[in-house]
């Protein structure tokens, strides 16, 4: 297996790795989109993310990696097996990459042809949904995804099930994926459907200042002259942050969320008419998800200002009077409702 960039040693975008994390420590809060220039980091980000994360209990055998300890999300088969007949194992949490030309087939699962044409039986052969389950389905390029496939993760993503009904075949599984997508806005626009989808969503720009520029470069040459010695100078930092995720993990049901942060949210987002309250919904998780992280035992105005711009930019309705950039927009409001 190819050596992956530590997750520690990426410089800057720190926007980006916040936002990642927060959706390792709390899948609820519904994924996480990058938007930027070509060659920033987000591919690497991504990547580095899938090992960084720690590993998780699933069931020896099952196609869906389900959960021994969850019944509510068991797939059929483990939950026609007597509970201490299901035998766990430590797995790998699933990055599954979702090519832009993969079939609907290849995504959601077909029918096994070996299967059919050499014994005559009908089996379902999984998918890319099957494989990603309790993990991240990762799509670059992810604003130019055909729009049957779009449909396809906007009912994925809504039920937390994937239902295949075809060749003769009537298969219910779980699917339950934190979808990342990263794009470049030049090369067209996400369906406002799919883009209101994503909890968080993160602008990755090249760094500006001189001195960031030169040590994402040096970093990017280390690794590439020896990926394995560069990997084990910053495996110590790794650890550090794998243990974090854990501990907030542990956390986050303990943290709580008082009505007087509740009303700042729903503030904020009245301000910026945001449609829905998926807004509040997704900028409550997400601070709660920081305070985790962070140790805190309750969200206060700084989680909500550090999580605000992610969770809120990409909810804003166009306003043809104020030419600034929806993030301008987000913080002018925060300035507003949430002043330090």
């Amino acid at each position: 297996m190819p050596a992956v960039f530590p997750f520690s040693a990426i410089v800057g975008q720190d926007e980006m790795k916040l936002a990642l994390m927060i959706a390792a420590v709390d899948p609820k809060v519904g994924g996480v989109l990058a938007f930027g220039d070509r060659g920033s980091g987000k591919s690497t980000a991504v990547r580095a993310l899938a090992a960084l994360l720690p590993s998780m209990r699933a069931v020896v055998g099952c196609k869906y990696q389900c959960d021994p300890d969850d019944s509510a999300t068991l797939c059929g088969e483990c939950r026609a097996c007597p509970a201490a007949k299901l035998k766990s194992h430590q797995v790998a949490v699933p990055v599954i990459d979702l090519p832009l030309g993969a079939t609907e087939d290849r995504v959601v699962g077909a029918l096994d042809l070996e299967r059919a044409l050499a014994r005559g039986e009908k089996s379902f052969e999984p998918g890319l949904l099957a494989r990603a389950n309790r993990g991240f389905l990762y799509i670059d390029e992810v604003n130019l995804l055909e729009d049957h496939l779009v449909d396809l993760l906007l009912d994925v993503a809504a039920s937390g099930e994937n239902v295949v009904e075809r060749d003769g075949l009537s298969v219910r599984h779980p699917a339950r994926v934190v979808l990342v997508g990263t794009g470049n806005p030049e090369e067209g626009e996400l369906r406002p459907q799919l883009l209101d989808r994503f909890g968080l969503s993160v602008d990755v720009r090249t760094p500006a200042d001189l001195p960031t520029r030169i040590e994402v470069v040096k970093r990017r040459d280390a690794f590439e002259t020896d990926p394995i010695g560069f990997g084990a100078q910053w495996a110590k930092q790794d650890l550090k942050s794998r243990k974090r995720i854990l501990a907030a993990r542990d956390r986050l049901g303990q943290v709580t969320v008082s009505d007087k942060s509740l009303a700042k949210a729903a503030q904020l987002c009245v301000s910026l008419g945001t449609d829905g309250l998926r807004g509040e919904l997704t900028l409550m998780r997400a601070a709660r998800a920081v305070a985790a992280l962070e140790g805190d035992k309750s969200v206060d105005d700084s989680h909500l200002r550090r999580v605000a711009p992610a969770a809120l930019r990409h909810r804003l309705r166009r306003n043809p009077l104020d030419d600034s950039g929806s993030g301008v927009r987000v913080e002018r409001a925060v300035a507003e409702c949430l002043p330090a």
